[in-house]
C-alpha cells in the first residue's frame, strides 16, 4: 500500500513538473493561451503580470472545494498534491527562454508535454483541478472520456482569449489543446483504461479459477446456450485493465487454445454499494 501510494505521488509530481515546463518554457514565451484555470493564469499574467503560480493555487483550490461534493476524498488529496507541486514548479526561475519564429514548434511541444503530464497525473488518480475536475465529474457520471470533456471546458476559456493574445495565437492555442487532449486520451486508454472481457470455452471453470487467482478479483459466469449445438456453455465475464489483459491471455491459451476471447473498451466503471454486496 505504501509503495503504491509513493508511486502515485511520484507520477503526479513528475506530471506537475512537465506541465510547468510546458507553461514556462513553451506557452508563455510564445504568448500562447491555455484552457481552464491554466488559461486564466496566462491571461492574468499577460494583462496584470500576476504570477502564474499564485493564480494557479488560488483558483484551483476553489475548484477543489467544489470537487469535494462529487469526487472521492483520495482523488481530492492527490489533486491537492498536484496543485502544490505545480505551483512550486511554476515559481521556479526559468533557466532558458525558448524563442522561435516557428510558433508551431512550441505549440506541438507544449501540447505533447501537457498531454503526457495529464496522462501521468490522471492515471495516478489525481488531477490539476481546473477543467480536469469538471472532466472527471463528466467521466464519472456521463462516461465521456476525460480528455474530451476537459477539452470542452478548456475551449470555453481559450477561445475568448483572442482579445488578449490575438487571432493567430488563439488558433495555435486551440491546436495545442487538441494535441494535449488526444495524447491524454491515448495515455489513459493505454495505461488506465478498463476493458470488458468475455470468454467462451469448454473449460470455463478452470479458466475462471485461473483468472481469479492471477488477478485477485472475482469473475462472473453467464449462463448461455449454443444455438447450433444446443449445449450449455457458460460465458466468463469480467472487467480488467489493458495491462492485466496482457497477463491473462497466456493463462487462457494454456488452458484452452481454442477459447474465444471478446474484448471491448469501456469509458467508465463504478460500483455502487449494492453491487459490492452481491
Amino acid at each position: 500500500m505504501i509503495i503504491k501510494t509513493t508511486r502515485k505521488l511520484f507520477y503526479i509530481t513528475l506530471g506537475s513538473l512537465l506541465y510547468a515546463i510546458s507553461i514556462n518554457y513553451f506557452l508563455i514565451p510564445t504568448r500562447l493561451g491555455e484552457g481552464g484555470v491554466t488559461g486564466l493564469t496566462t491571461i492574468a499574467f499577460y494583462t496584470l503580470q500576476i504570477p502564474t503560480y499564485l493564480t494557479n493555487f488560488v483558483l484551483n483550490s476553489i475548484l477543489l472545494l467544489i470537487g469535494l461534493k462529487y469526487l472521492k476524498r483520495k482523488t481530492i488529496l492527490l489533486s491537492l498534491w498536484a496543485i502544490i507541486w505545480l505551483s512550486i514548479f511554476l515559481k521556479l526561475p526559468v533557466i532558458y527562454t525558448y524563442h522561435t519564429q516557428q510558433t508551431i514548434i512550441p505549440t506541438i511541444v507544449g501540447g505533447a508535454l501537457t498531454g503526457i503530464s495529464m496522462g501521468l497525473i490522471l492515471n495516478a488518480e489525481g488531477s490539476i483541478a481546473g477543467s480536469t475536475i469538471l472532466g472527471r465529474i463528466l467521466n464519472q457520471y456521463l462516461g465521456i472520456p476525460i480528455g474530451s470533456a476537459t477539452l470542452f471546458f478548456d475551449l470555453v476559456v481559450a477561445i475568448p482569449s483572442v482579445f488578449i493574445i490575438g487571432f493567430e495565437n488563439t488558433i495555435l492555442t486551440v491546436l495545442e489543446l487538441y494535441i494535449s487532449a488526444k495524447i491524454t486520451n491515448i495515455a489513459l486508454e493505454r495505461f488506465g483504461s478498463k476493458k470488458v472481457i468475455q470468454i467462451i470455452s469448454s473449460h470455463s471453470s478452470s479458466i475462471a479459477q485461473a483468472i481469479s487467482d492471477s488477478l485477485g478479483q472475482g469473475v462472473t459466469l453467464l449462463q448461455a446456450t449454443g444455438f447450433y449445438s444446443q449445449s450449455a456453455k457458460p460465458i466468463i465475464y469480467f472487467v480488467c485493465t489493458s495491462k492485466n489483459l496482457a497477463r491473462i491471455i497466456p493463462i487462457i491459451a494454456a488452458t484452452d487454445p481454442a477459447a474465444l476471447i471478446i474484448t471491448e473498451n469501456v469509458r467508465s466503471v463504478r460500483a455502487t454499494e449494492i453491487y459490492r454486496l452481491l
